[in-house]
């Protein structure tokens, strides 16, 4: 089996983690041109679904970890915006978003990558999180 992930979603580390502060700001905007899609999955359904594929047999080559409804970068950065009830006005051009998110996470960031997970669908995976809304608002809180 060969597990694919899209953005792990947690307060406590990675992509999430790195938006906080300067969201809570009013500082936080789209990254780049925001027309980027975003596959992403909350940490709790990412360890979920990572004990289900190890507990069935069936769960053999490619499974994408990722929620069902990715989403643009617009819209991501929109709804965090909303959770944290601040702005999300100033866009972070190209060329800075090392600066907050590192290297390692810019080209993830940056890239388009629209990812469904069908296979874990198939095995009856079943996400706690399936919207980035609800799931922003349970991972922070809320």
């Amino acid at each position: 089996m060969f597990l694919r992930s899209g953005l792990v979603l947690s307060p406590s580390g990675g992509l999430l983690k790195r938006m906080l502060l300067p969201f809570r700001l009013g500082l936080g905007g789209r990254l780049g041109s925001g027309t980027q899609w975003m596959s992403w999955i909350s940490i709790g359904d990412h360890l979920s679904a990572m004990l289900r594929l190890l507990d069935d047999e069936r769960a053999r080559g490619p499974v994408n970890l990722a929620a069902p409804s990715p989403v643009r970068n617009t819209d991501f950065t929109r709804e965090l915006a909303r959770v944290l009830r601040r702005p999300a006005v100033i866009p972070i051009p190209k060329a800075l978003i090392a600066i907050p998110f590192g290297r390692e996470l810019t080209d993830d960031l940056l890239s388009s990558i629209r990812v469904v997970p069908r296979r874990l669908g198939e095995l009856g995976f079943t996400f706690e999180q399936p919207e980035l809304g609800p799931a922003l608002r349970a991972l922070l809180g809320r």
